[in-house]
């Protein structure tokens, strides 16, 4: 089954560089596939980042899922910019 990865997904200008971040947290899409392609099970990424839940972890192999399928997942995450100055930070997610 899949989830809607796109409600625990987000971007936002000035965090993170504006990478794809994990509901709004500074933890980011990559760091989590980064632990798990390290061997890490979600349980230990949930323990050493306690403020992670499970379904962010689904939630992150689902956003690199779909970025797989369609070569990106532009245009289908939430991009939170205070200004227009922040915009080039999201030119990987906009369409």
């Amino acid at each position: 089954m899949t989830m809607n990865y796109r409600e625990r997904i987000t971007l936002e200008a000035g965090k993170r560089g504006g990478k794809p971040c994990v509901r709004g947290l500074r933890i980011t899409v990559y760091d989590v596939l980064d632990q798990l392609a390290a061997g890490l099970s979600a349980d230990k990424i949930i323990e050493d980042f306690p403020e992670l839940e499970p379904d962010d972890i689904r939630a992150c192999l689902e956003f690199a899922a779909d970025r797989e399928r369609h070569g990106s997942a532009r245009g289908k995450l939430t991009i939170i910019a205070d200004d227009d100055e922040h915009l080039d930070d999201f030119k990987g997610y906009m369409p």
